[in-house]
């Protein structure tokens, strides 16, 4: 009883909110002799209790404010998330022949998120960026519509279709509206030579050529005779 009125445990925060992503920071120091025993952080209290910082172990986002002090045991909590949220004990414990058990704690420090308020800078970025998506969407729907509307108004391509040994007939048609086989067939016909042409190529003319009568010409020598020539041309099939 006279060891314990000389120890005294301090934790003087009741309630403290912190920002996610921040470090928490949470005092507790300790005055007197209490003998041997640990002083421990815990989160909860009774059978649903957590250790979250002893002097032995290893606690990643968990660091002594005072490293090594036998009287400070403030501890800070990196990177604050929202599971990190709840009660927080300062516990000096006391060895007995059984074990351990709890010698002086704090009245609990409790632990809420704070909300992080938005900058006004922020505020006008986000505004800015809206602005800029939107001028963005609206030129890009209206480039869309300005090729949908010239692709429609188009002329359609023009095809040369090769009829046999003839010339090639240009032909236009337009995509879902196929040319007939009459306009093909009324195209080619108008290339083709009629079948009387055709057969007056293929007839042999005769001609019964008679003899001229002969120019007088000063210089020809006695002797000689006129001569006559005929020809006949056949049209190649």
């Amino acid at each position: 009883a006279q060891m314990r009125q000389r120890f005294s445990l301090q934790q003087p925060q009741a309630k403290v909110s912190v920002a996610v992503g921040e470090t928490l920071t949470l005092t507790c120091t300790t005055s007197g002799s209490a003998g041997p025993g640990p002083v421990r952080w815990l989160k909860g209290w009774g059978s649903e209790s957590k250790t979250v910082y002893d002097q032995t172990g290893s606690f990643p986002r968990v660091m002594r404010a005072v490293s090594g002090s036998d009287t400070d045991f403030t501890i800070q909590i990196r990177n604050f998330q929202p599971d990190d949220v709840g009660t927080y004990y300062c516990v000096k414990f006391a060895k007995t022949f059984t074990g351990e058990e709890v010698f002086d704690h704090g009245s609990g420090t409790e632990v809420s998120v704070r909300e992080t308020a938005l900058i006004p800078g922020m505020v006008a970025a986000a505004v800015v960026l809206c602005f800029l998506l939107v001028l963005v969407l609206f030129v890009a729907l209206c480039l869309y519509r300005r090729k949908r509307q010239g692709g429609l108004g188009s002329p359609c391509p023009v095809r040369t279709v090769a009829m046999g040994t003839f010339s090639s007939v240009p032909l236009r048609c337009c995509a879902g509206t196929p040319s007939a086989p009459s306009e093909v067939l009324d195209a080619e016909s108008s290339h083709l030579p009629s079948q009387q042409s055709s057969k007056e190529e293929n007839d042999i003319h005769y001609a019964d050529l008679q003899p001229l009568p002969p120019a007088p010409r000063r210089d020809r020598s006695p002797g000689t005779a006129p001569t006559e020539y005929a020809s006949v041309r056949v049209a190649a099939k």
